[in-house]
């Protein structure tokens, strides 16, 4: 069973709003979300809603319930837009458009098919168990020596100074502990 609503006084879009909202639902549920929307074209809707329920149950071979019923397809297709015009400074005019839109809602008899729970009114939700995270364990990291390039390598590349830099690198270095026992012998002495 389907109702349609043609050139209400609301843009299309706004109008989808509404429709997105009980599309899927079943009809006692489509009503109360209407009646507790704060938006204007929720009337029309809901007048819509209301006529497709009467159709379904006025035929007397289906036998339908309204409370039974689902909103299978609720949609807002754009209707003609009234131009009119304002005025405005040093004789000028404005384009206003009234835009228009149809309303069709369309019943089929089955459960409703909306992805919402349906929870009693006056029940708080359940909630949901806390995902338990698995424990890390932290494995010790081995101490990465950065690789040592070649003196081959650093010739290649650029030149005789970087031999006599491959060649000072080589030799050995005193280390801070061998400076201060130096030292200390010095002063000793």
């Amino acid at each position: 069973m389907r109702a349609q609503a043609r050139w209400v006084h609301s843009s299309a879009r706004k109008a989808r709003l509404v429709t997105d909202l009980i599309r899927g639902r079943s009809v006692p549920e489509a009503r109360t979300i209407l009646a507790f929307s704060s938006r204007a074209v929720a009337k029309d809707v809901d007048k819509v809603l209301r006529s497709a329920v009467a159709n379904a149950e006025s035929r007397p071979d289906l036998h339908w319930q309204g409370d039974d019923l689902v909103v299978a397809a609720a949609y807002a297709d754009e209707g003609p837009t009234l131009k009119r015009w304002r005025a405005r400074a040093r004789g000028r005019v404005a384009r206003i458009r009234k835009r228009t839109c149809h309303i069709t809602i369309e019943l089929a008899q089955g459960a409703p098919s909306s992805a919402a729970p349906s929870v009693p009114a006056m029940q708080a939700p359940e909630p949901e168990p806390e995902p338990v995270e698995p424990e890390v364990v932290e494995e010790p990291e081995a101490a990465e020596e950065p690789e040592a390039e070649t003196p081959e390598e650093d010739a290649e590349t650029d030149g005789p100074s970087a031999e006599a830099d491959a060649e000072a690198s080589t030799k050995e270095t005193p280390s801070a502990e061998a400076d201060a026992e130096a030292s200390t012998k010095e002063t000793e002495e």
